[in-house]
């Protein structure tokens, strides 16, 4: 997932994040380090609080 690097990238901490998306700031640190899935509804509801696409989110899978 690129949810550090593009969080990062709009300047946003995890609180802040957490706060945008509605979801845990611990849930977050999961996701972010990948000790947990998210799911897809998790991941539309963190690509909505990054204003990208889901797809953004994972488009570095495919290349793997």
């Amino acid at each position: 997932m690129q949810i550090r690097r593009i969080r990062e990238e709009r300047g946003y901490s995890l609180e802040q994040l957490a706060e945008r998306s509605d979801l845990s700031f611990r849930g977050l640190i999961y996701i972010e380090h990948g000790q947990r899935n998210p799911s897809i509804l998790t991941v539309v509801d963190i690509a909505k609080a990054l204003d990208v696409t889901p797809g953004e989110l994972t488009d570095h899978l495919s290349a793997e």
